[in-house]
């Protein structure tokens, strides 16, 4: 495979070089020897690769590039601004940070975080998780909007202290016999 990609680049360098400009001179950086050229050089090249091409769909776009999905204020409750903040994400990446109770090791937390994120996937909510501290770990979705399906289900669970996301704090439901049983 990586044998075709240099090839493909190497034929792709052959066929610029061997191009005039509009002069019919070949412009200054063209000039230089291929072990020579600078990443800039190498972004020209990929820039005249890469005309004509087609623009891309907006799901095949950076996320940063998409657009934003249109909010429908008319659909959506004045009263509930996490509604609004949930809809307000759809689409996008959020990342909600996961404290397990009851004063875990590292390893204990993170096969317990590990269950949760499979439980997440087997009902179809896509988490990546990332384990921060020895009883915290990250869970980064990539629509935005199943952080809070996400959050429903975690709260629920008998370690989970709390769930936080976008600066908000949902305690775990037995997140209080937890730290009661710690202090004991």
């Amino acid at each position: 495979m990586r044998l075709v990609l240099i090839f493909v680049i190497l034929i792709t360098i052959s066929t610029i070089l061997a191009k005039k400009s509009k002069d019919g001179e070949k412009p200054e950086w063209a000039k230089k020897d291929i072990r020579d050229y600078s990443d800039a050089d190498f972004e020209r090249l990929l820039d005249q690769w890469e005309e004509g091409d087609d623009e891309l769909e907006a799901d095949e776009l950076p996320e940063h590039l998409r657009p934003q999905a249109k909010l429908d204020l008319t659909k959506l409750d004045p009263n509930n601004p996490e509604e609004i903040l949930k809809a307000s994400k759809k689409g996008r990446t959020l990342m909600t940070f996961v404290s397990v109770g009851g004063n875990p090791t590292r390893d204990e937390a993170e096969s317990i975080t590990k269950l949760w994120q499979t439980s997440l996937w087997n009902n179809h909510i896509q988490a990546e998780r990332y384990m921060v501290d020895d009883d915290r770990a990250i869970f980064m979705f990539k629509d935005g909007e199943q952080a809070w399906r996400a959050k429903d289900f975690l709260i629920q669970q008998e370690r989970c202290k709390g769930v936080t996301i976008e600066n908000k704090e949902y305690p775990g439901v037995y997140a209080e016999t937890t730290d009661e049983k710690d202090e004991l």
